[in-house]
């Protein structure tokens, strides 16, 4: 049988803590959202770093969300990896993304393609709710520890499923700070 080195199993011990420690400083876990429910409004409050679906004013479920990594502020042009400010839709979505399947949000709308056109600028596009990229599902709320995203709102692929679901083209959505 072959020994391990002191060393080594500390490495190995203070990393299952720290995994512990992290883990348990994600949100807890929810139930899964009902089955047949269908949200009319999402609200995506990027200061909480929450994704909530309602309908007819009553929350249905609230996601934990990862947003871009470029930070808080809205977005401002192509590349700039932040999460835009605004009202929007849900205007398709896609099954064969480079993510585990993605909800397109309109953005931008010709007020954010105005903005970014007086400051000789693209505003970008393809912000997307998605689920983890292709291959990464086993991280699951892990990814949470950080934003990490080009400017889309991201949450585990079994969220992705649940909304997927329940928010179907058309269905409005703000993104506030």
């Amino acid at each position: 049988m072959r020994k391990i080195s002191i060393f080594a199993a500390t490495i190995i011990i203070i990393g299952l803590i720290t995994i512990a420690a992290l883990y348990y400083k994600l949100p807890p876990i929810s139930e899964p959202l009902q089955s047949g429910l269908v949200a009319d409004r999402i609200l995506v409050d990027k200061s909480d770093h929450t994704l909530t679906i309602f309908k007819n004013d009553k929350i249905l479920k609230t996601y934990p969300i990862s947003l871009g990594r470029g930070g808080f502020e809205p977005k401002q042009k192509e590349g700039d990896k932040k999460t835009p400010d605004g009202e929007y839709v849900i205007d398709r979505r896609n099954e064969q993304s480079s993510f585990y399947r993605s909800l397109h949000i309109s953005y931008p709308d010709a007020q954010d393609i105005e903005q970014a056109a007086q400051n000789n600028i693209s505003a970008g596009s393809d912000i997307m709710i998605h689920g983890l990229r292709n291959g990464s599902g086993f991280l699951g709320r892990f990814h949470l520890m950080a934003d990490w995203t080009q400017g889309c709102i991201a949450v585990t692929n079994k969220e992705i499923d649940e909304l997927w679901r329940a928010a179907p083209d058309g269905t409005p959505i703000e993104i506030k700070q």
